[in-house]
């Protein structure tokens, strides 16, 4: 039984590598969001909207204790799943977690261009978009720092380094 669990900030490749892996694995790939959104048939934000943090945060712990019972997966969490209650040492215990770690920098390049699928990122400027990025990664850090391993993903500019990246995890973690 094997389980490799993919963290770290929102733009940081989690479901292109998880993607990635999957077929090289050929384990099933799971994004907790969008295991959310598929059972709740609501878009995340939506969800977001109606329950307010705490409530959405509570449900999301209820989603991500039941897709991490799976057996052989690769799952992607959420950039904030793993910062709150007990969500990181529950990871941990669950299997292989994996911190995709990128600079404030690499992070802002990746989401402007993206920012729209981002509805918390959508109506900030650059420069607020910027210091928004630095203070959340800078919050979350020690919970992302808790991972059994971490994995530089500053040179994500191509797919040439995800599958440096997805080669690197595949030495980590042993998978032949």
């Amino acid at each position: 039984m094997r389980r490799i669990i993919l963290i770290g900030y929102m733009g940081a490749g989690k479901t292109t590598v998880g993607h990635a892996l999957s077929r090289i694995t050929g384990m099933p790939f799971y994004d907790l969001d969008w295991y959310i959104e598929t059972r709740m048939r609501k878009k995340v934000s939506q969800l977001f909207a109606e329950r307010g943090e705490e409530g959405f945060r509570r449900f999301e712990q209820t989603m991500l204790h039941e897709v991490a019972e799976f057996d052989e997966v690769i799952l992607s969490c959420g950039g904030g799943t793993p910062c709150f209650f007990d969500n990181m040492d529950y990871l941990n215990r669950q299997g292989d977690t994996i911190y995709l770690k990128a600079s404030a920098e690499v992070l802002y390049g990746h989401l402007r261009v993206a920012r729209v699928e981002r509805p918390l990122l959508k109506n900030m400027s650059p420069e607020e978009m910027q210091q928004h990025i630095r203070r959340q990664l800078q919050e979350r850090e020690p919970f992302y720092s808790k991972a059994k391993y971490t994995v530089s993903v500053d040179q994500h500019t191509d797919f040439e380094h995800i599958k440096d990246t997805v080669a690197e995890i595949q030495r980590l973690l042993n998978l032949s």
